[in-house]
């Protein structure tokens, strides 16, 4: 398991991958699988705005398409004073395939806050609803 420093360190040096050239707002994300591995993403915007794919969203897919299913915690880094937490549709793609994780949120700095998942998405939709 990597100590706090590290995943927010690996998060960090991800969010300089960004490619954001319409906001200028760089994000980056270290997701831990359960064994350990630290998988990275960071936000790649498209001229639509639409199209554009998160920094949590892209460590979750690229570690899904790499074989991990499970996962003990994030990291999430952007440059702002405030926590920067995962935005709704990154929410809910962790909670399906990360469950209740914790949510470590770091700027350039400094860790700026540590969340349940369950906190920052208390009723969330899942295959439960579906059976």
């Amino acid at each position: 398991m990597a100590d706090d420093a590290t995943l927010v360190q690996t998060a960090r040096a991800a969010r300089e991958r960004a490619f954001a050239p319409y906001s200028k707002f760089k994000v980056g994300a270290a997701l831990e699988a359960a064994d350990g591995m630290i998988i990275t993403g960071c936000n790649v915007e498209n001229s639509t705005y639409g199209l554009t794919v998160c920094a949590e969203r892209v460590a979750v897919l690229k570690a899904v398409s790499e074989g991990y299913r499970e996962f003990r915690r994030v990291a999430v880094v952007a440059d702002t004073r405030a926590p920067t937490p995962p935005c709704g549709p990154c929410r809910q793609i962790l909670w399906e395939f990360c469950g209740d994780i914790e949510v470590v949120l770091a700027n350039l700095t400094e860790e700026t806050g540590r969340y349940r998942l369950k906190e920052l998405l208390p009723l969330p939709f899942d295959a439960r609803l579906l059976g």
